[in-house]
């Protein structure tokens, strides 16, 4: 029973993971690790097809083994994240708690990606 709560867990996020390439505000990276760390306890079938996935396998994988993310990845997503969030935040602008709110999110996961670990460009390789 557990397995199956672990596996539809996994399921919900890689679903979510799968709507943040199209919705800029929600963000993929996060919810297809989860999903990799629901499939581990829940399905190994299923957490070996994510690790086999062409979009998805790599990124996976790739903090498996390094536990940290490039350089230019956690730049990307942190203006990415800060531009659709500025702007969704300024949209609101009529709505300051809601403008103060997706700024406070922004922070919060903002400080929690400057925190892991950097691998600079090219390094840590295997």
């Amino acid at each position: 029973m557990l397995r199956a709560v672990w596996v539809a867990l996994g399921g919900l996020c890689l679903l979510l993971g799968v709507i943040g390439i199209f919705l800029p505000v929600l963000p993929t990276t996060p919810f297809v690790l989860l999903a990799a760390a629901c499939f581990a306890r829940g399905s190994q079938r299923f957490h070996e097809w994510l690790l086999g996935h062409p979009r998805f396998g790599p990124l996976v994988s790739d903090w498996q083994r390094h536990r940290s993310i490039p350089f230019r990845a956690k730049c990307l997503a942190l203006s990415m994240m800060w531009l659709s969030m500025g702007t969704t935040a300024w949209l609101l602008r009529g709505r300051p708690l809601a403008s103060a709110a997706l700024l406070a999110c922004a922070v919060g996961v903002s400080v929690w990606m400057v925190r892991l670990p950097t691998r600079p460009a090219g390094g840590g390789k295997s």
